[in-house]
């Protein structure tokens, strides 16, 4: 039994609520939202990432793993994958880029008098990878599956 706070809970203590609702509310995050909000999409992608999850099936999995838990991360009731994917097709990006600019204004004020400190500006890297859908009868050479065609993006 744990008596204490979890981790990654003590981690999403340092992101100020306030201001994250204040960048969901500019860019209209939880517009015609019921249950899954952006904040509950933060924590479960936060923990994707800090647990390195691979897939969001494995976020999936390994969060509802122990459902009894989850309240102690923060998170209300179980998730679905196709929440979360629904999720992160329709939230707007911005919302996220403008807290992870907040985040390295804050990083760089705690390190500005350190001559030996990470240099934030040049070592921050954005992954993507996208599908996209091509017609088999002229892109033969394409194949992505029986009756399909694409070819695989990806861009930093």
């Amino acid at each position: 039994m744990n008596n204490g706070t979890y981790v990654f809970s003590q981690m999403m203590q340092l992101i100020h609520r306030q201001s994250f609702a204040r960048f969901v509310g500019k860019f209209g995050g939880n517009y015609r939202v019921k249950h899954f909000s952006c904040w509950h999409q933060f924590l479960c992608m936060s923990f994707g990432q800090l647990s390195q999850r691979e897939s969001l099936r494995d976020i999936i999995i390994c969060l509802n793993a122990h459902p009894e838990k989850l309240y102690h991360l923060g998170l209300t009731k179980g998730v679905k994958r196709s929440t979360l994917a629904d999720a992160n097709e329709e939230r707007d990006y911005r919302i996220y880029e403008t807290l992870a600019q907040s985040l390295i204004a804050k990083a760089r004020k705690l390190y500005q008098g350190d001559l030996e400190a990470i240099d934030l500006g040049n070592t921050i890297y954005a992954l993507d990878s996208t599908t996209i859908d091509l017609c088999l009868e002229v892109f033969w050479w394409a194949k992505f599956r029986k009756h399909k065609a694409a070819v695989k993006l990806h861009t930093t």
